[in-house]
């Protein structure tokens, strides 16, 4: 039986890592998808240290080029892919006003959080196509959630980071039409919110673990059933969009 393999953009720290080493514990082959190789070196470092089979992914998922010598790689390396999981993003501006956020920044948020995503996403198609129950993860947020922050009452209401909020409802979107078209394929293809999980996002602020975060996409990544799919969760519940 083949070794079950698994792309995890942004995974060289953070929310990232963690989701990495605990699917390597799993026994999935971990590409970590780093911009920077050095630090991409170091994590493979650290969890070839836990006995995690893992393998450097130079990629920078706003570059086509990048992204396409990552995917031709996985081809030659594996020939499929199992699991791709999206959690590579940027912050921008935080917190700001939406009529003081400059479209500068707004932009660049979106190259990662959104266009990075279907970038990262249509590039794999091919290698996930060619895997047996495939899986596909996207790291959302609780702030693209719109019944959320447009509750007074709810605590995401209070965040003013529009690029940011907006550019994870556009991955929520995202999330439910590739989920529509890949259903024929078997793979399901899901987005989760890791909560608020302190990182350098939020000056670690965050009331959340690496650990607690990772926990809800490794769930979705290792679901062996295909039928759940186009959905929203938080903590293994689903979220309202």
């Amino acid at each position: 039986m083949s070794i079950k393999n698994v792309v995890i953009t942004g995974a060289n720290k953070s929310i990232g890592f963690e989701t990495a080493r605990q699917m390597g514990l799993l026994g999935y082959r971990v590409w970590v998808g780093s911009r920077d190789k050095n630090r991409g070196l170091t994590a493979v470092s650290e969890l070839a240290a836990q006995c995690i089979d893992a393998r450097l992914l130079l990629l920078d998922v706003t570059d086509n080029e990048s992204v396409e010598a990552a995917a031709e790689l996985m081809r030659k390396e594996e020939g499929k892919l199992d699991v791709l999981i999206n959690n590579a993003g940027i912050s921008g501006a935080q917190p700001v006003t939406p009529g003081t956020q400059s479209l500068v920044d707004i932009q660049r948020v979106y190259e990662t959080n959104v266009f990075g995503v279907i970038r990262m996403t249509q590039a794999f198609l091919p290698l996930l196509k060619a895997a047996s129950g495939a899986k596909i993860v996207m790291v959302s947020s609780g702030l693209g959630s719109l019944c959320w922050v447009s509750d007074p009452a709810h605590p995401y209401s209070q965040v003013e980071a529009m690029g940011y909020n907006s550019s994870k409802t556009a991955l929520n979107a995202v999330t439910v039409a590739f989920a529509k078209e890949l259903a024929a394929f078997g793979i399901s293809v899901n987005a989760v919110d890791p909560g608020y999980t302190a990182t350098d996002f939020n000056g670690h602020s965050g009331y959340r673990t690496v650990a607690e975060a990772a926990a809800g996409i490794v769930w979705l990544a290792d679901l062996n059933s295909a039928d759940m799919t186009g959905g929203f969760y938080f903590d293994r519940n689903q979220a309202p969009w």
